[in-house]
């Protein structure tokens, strides 16, 4: 008998994948160099957990914890700067969750489809995938005017998350696959007006269908998902040429340099 149950699996990767390697086709050749911790009254650029820079409001200045007295040009210019920063670090912050999300809801609609919607089963997993949510948004200290972000590449972006929390996902499907089966065998054995082979063409025929459907919902969220991440590495270009200028208008800090564009090697090098 035709059964191919032990491959259907691969239809909850799927879901990962397209999370992956639709919703970042495009690469932002741009690095931080530091951490950045944004609240409503400070913006802080971290070196190995230590302030290196802090900006109190929008202009006044501080390096390794000493103030710097600014002219008024130089405080424009910063200013300019630092709101540039706290526009784009939510964004950031947004599209990294928003990226998440859509895998869990995809896997989310797979397990409904294969367990039955609010099967115990499937109830386990939407425990599971909750707690995973929260703490994503954890790792962000993510508040509503409170964000972190660690010093990374933004050349592949689903790796500013993707890694673990992917990893975390595959690995609850991985733990759960033996309910995952028995709810789809009992499904499957409920339809006593059908033989068994027939039921297995049902079920792969429905497997098929719910691929499909995921593919075109998936798809379109993660296009409109990539079009909000290539604007935002436009900002963050924008943001460099405006850095370039404090560096060379502020002599302090002249060896500052939070935004590297283009050059793909130079965070790694650090």
């Amino acid at each position: 008998m035709k059964f191919s149950l032990f491959t259907k699996p691969r239809i909850l990767g799927l879901a990962l994948s397209l999370m992956a390697s639709s919703a970042y086709a495009d690469h932002c050749s741009v690095n931080f160099n530091y951490g950045v911790v944004i609240d409503p009254k400070h913006v802080r650029f971290l070196d190995h957990g230590q302030t290196k820079v802090q900006i109190n409001g929008d202009h006044q200045l501080f390096i390794s914890g000493r103030e710097i007295q600014l002219s008024t040009l130089q405080q424009k210019e910063l200013s300019q700067y630092t709101q540039g920063i706290r526009s784009q670090v939510p964004v950031i912050v947004s599209i990294a969750i928003e990226g998440v999300e859509i895998g869990l809801k995809a896997v989310n609609t797979v397990i409904g489809g294969l367990t039955g919607e609010n099967s115990q089963t499937h109830q386990k997993f939407q425990e599971k995938f909750d707690d995973l949510h929260l703490r994503l948004r954890k790792r962000f200290n993510h508040s509503d005017q409170s964000y972190y972000i660690a010093p990374q590449d933004f050349n592949d972006f689903d790796e500013i998350f993707a890694g673990q929390f992917e990893q975390e996902i595959e690995e609850i499907i991985s733990s759960s696959l033996g309910s995952i089966l028995v709810a789809v065998g009992e499904a499957m054995t409920a339809s006593e007006d059908q033989n068994s082979e027939a039921r297995v063409d049902t079920f792969d025929d429905r497997i098929a269908s719910l691929s499909q459907n995921l593919e075109f919902e998936v798809g379109d969220k993660a296009k409109a998902l990539e079009s909000r991440a290539a604007m935002f590495c436009d900002k963050l270009l924008e943001l460099d040429k405006l850095e370039d200028n404090i560096q060379m208008n502020i002599p302090q800090l002249a060896n500052f340099n939070l935004i590297d564009a283009g050059q793909d090697d130079a965070h790694q090098s650090q």
